[in-house]
């Protein structure tokens, strides 16, 4: 063989060798966990995406033909953080992030959006926004913490970071305070249940996010736990009755209509997984992305 067995391939995102910040797409690694509220762990997420990610090296995507390793993507390493510290480690985030033609992060909690969609909406404005979670993510404070990784959305919606009316949520199904449904509802966001996913089916919903979605920039958050456990069992707040992986793809497949300017995978704490599903499944996602978006190009 000329290239490496999948086993043997650098312990970078696909094996990539660029490290060019300057280059047109950065992958970037944030370690950053103490905005959970149930398990931790997610910290060691990126080094378990990227290790996972080998498995994707061997080939063409089978639907658009397109090698993400082959294009002009360098993994940067990882962001640096405050450890212990929520804000001071949601500012360096931000800094850091400043000055990215186009972001790809793998967290780390959900708490990491936030200060990328700062960055980002200093450049463009506020942005739509395709979320896929099984929590909403805007409770205004998670006992007592006002940056925790559940409060996410709340912040970014009140910042004016996000047009809450071009932003829709896919997969919820949590346990939730109807007034914080009703918040999020008011606010203009749309709110697809896992059940609705299950029962309209992969295409219908891709349509939708098309519709609320628009032309203008967007930016894509995943959180691992929009997947079922079945599918995703290393996360910190499992809950089931949510996605298969395959309707993750098969969705993400229909939304090269979609002009995605950043987009991150949370949420992914490879230690209450033992086989490597989880994070196997965020390497597909930012796989999926970066082939979605060449091929729109």
């Amino acid at each position: 063989m000329s290239v490496p067995a999948t086993f043997a391939t650098p312990p970078t995102f696909l094996g990539i060798e660029r490290r060019d910040r300057a280059s047109p797409i950065c992958i970037a690694g944030i370690p950053f966990d103490i905005g959970t509220t149930n398990r931790s762990g997610a910290r060691f997420g990126p080094a378990a995406v990227r290790q996972a990610s080998r498995m994707l090296v061997d080939g063409a995507h089978p639907v658009h033909w397109v090698d993400p390793a082959a294009l002009p993507v360098a993994d940067i390493g990882d962001i640096r953080i405050a450890l212990g510290d929520i804000p001071a480690s949601l500012l360096l985030i931000e800094e850091q992030a400043a000055g990215l033609e186009h972001l790809v992060a793998i967290g780390g909690d959900h708490g990491i959006t936030l200060p990328l969609l700062r960055s980002l909406a200093k450049r463009t404005g506020p942005v739509a926004l395709v979320h896929f979670d099984a929590h909403v993510d805007t409770w205004s404070e998670n006992f007592g913490q006002v940056y925790a990784h559940g409060s996410v959305f709340y912040h970014a919606i009140e910042e004016g970071i996000v047009d809450p009316k071009r932003m829709i949520q896919v997969g919820i199904r949590s346990p939730v305070h109807r007034e914080v449904h009703e918040w999020t509802l008011g606010k203009g966001v749309t709110i697809l249940s896992a059940q609705d996913v299950h029962e309209t089916g992969c295409a219908a919903v891709a349509q939708s996010l098309c519709e609320v979605v628009g032309s203008g920039p967007c930016y894509l958050t995943f959180d691992i736990d929009a997947l079922d456990p079945a599918f995703a069992p290393g996360t910190g707040t499992p809950e089931v009755g949510g996605l298969a992986s395959w309707q993750a793809q098969a969705i993400l497949r229909r939304l090269g209509g979609i002009r995605f300017v950043g987009m991150d995978v949370v949420e992914i704490a490879p230690a209450y997984d033992v086989a490597e599903i989880t994070a196997l499944a965020g390497a597909t996602i930012v796989w999926e992305y970066l082939c979605l978006r060449q091929a729109r190009r």
